[in-house]
C-alpha cells in the first residue's frame, strides 16, 4: 500500500539535516573556541573539567550552549504544541518548516559575528540546533538525529545484528540507513572545515542556505512504500 510520507521524514531532507549537523559542530569546534554546537554530553563534561579546576570563565563558556540548546528544544516543542493555534500561518507552513526557517534564519547572523563574539554564536548555534533535534527525530519512521551520532550507531548496529541474526531485509536497510546519515554527518563536517579556511565566520552561511533547501523541500512531499508498523 503506498502512502505520502510526513515531508519531515524523507530520506532526501535527513541527509541535508545531517549533512548540516557536522557541519554545524566543525564550525564552532574549529572556528569558534572549541566548543561543541550539538554534543552536548562534551560540553557538560569539560564545563564539569574546568568547574572542579575553579576556572569559571571556560566553565560558562561550555554552559551556555548546553542552555541555549536546552531552550532550543523548548521552543521547537511549545511551538508543535500550538500548532493548532497559528491560524493562517499553519495553513500556508508547517510548524516544522516554521522551525528550520527559524533555524536557517539564526545561523545566518551568526556568519557576521566577529570572533571577539564567540560564546554569543555559540549559544546561538546551539539553540539552532536544538531546535533541529527537537523538529526533526524521524527518517521513514525510524527514530534518527540528524545533529548527533551516538544514538544512530547505537540503532545501526543493533539492526545490522538483528539481520545478521534473522536475515530480515528489513533490518539491513534500517542499518545502512542510519550508518547512511551518520556518513552524511561525517560529510557536513568535511565540507564545514573545508569553507572554514576559505570563508572563515561566514563558512556557516553554507549551512543556512541548506537548510533553506530543506525549507523549500518541505513543499513538496515524497511519496513513500510500505509504511512501517509501530
Amino acid at each position: 500500500m503506498k502512502r505520502t510520507n510526513q515531508m519531515s521524514e524523507s530520506l532526501r531532507l535527513g541527509m541535508l539535516l545531517a549533512v548540516s549537523g557536522g557541519f554545524m559542530d566543525a564550525y564552532s569546534y574549529l572556528l569558534r573556541d572549541h566548543v561543541f554546537a550539538n554534543a552536548q554530553t562534551g560540553n557538560i563534561l569539560l564545563f564539569g573539567v574546568h568547574l572542579s579546576e575553579g576556572n569559571f570563565g571556560a566553565a560558562a563558556r561550555y554552559f551556555l550552549p548546553v542552555f541555549a540548546f536546552a531552550a532550543g528544544i523548548a521552543l521547537a516543542e511549545l511551538v508543535r504544541l500550538k500548532k493548532s493555534a497559528a491560524g493562517h500561518m499553519a495553513a500556508l507552513l508547517h510548524w516544522r518548516q516554521r522551525a528550520v526557517l527559524v533555524e536557517a534564519l539564526i545561523l545566518a547572523g551568526v556568519a557576521f559575528f566577529p570572533l571577539t563574539m564567540n560564546p554569543l554564536a555559540n549559544a546561538l548555534t546551539s539553540f539552532a540546533c536544538g531546535i533541529q533535534v527537537e523538529s526533526f527525530r524521524k527518517i521513514r519512521g525510524n527514530g534518527i538525529a540528524t545533529t548527533m551520532c551516538i544514538g544512530n550507531l547505537r540503532s545501526g548496529t543493533q539492526s545490522l545484528c538483528q539481520f545478521l541474526d534473522g536475515k530480515d531485509p528489513e533490518r539491513l536497510r534500517d542499518a545502512f540507513l542510519y550508518y547512511g546519515i551518520i556518513l552524511c554527518f561525517v560529510a557536513g563536517a568535511v565540507l564545514g572545515n573545508f569553507l572554514i579556511r576559505i570563508l572563515g565566520e561566514k563558512a556557516i552561511l553554507c549551512c543556512s542556505a541548506f537548510l533553506l533547501f530543506v525549507f523549500l523541500l518541505m513543499f513538496f512531499p515524497e511519496k513513500e512504500g510500505k509504511a512501517k508498523s509501530a
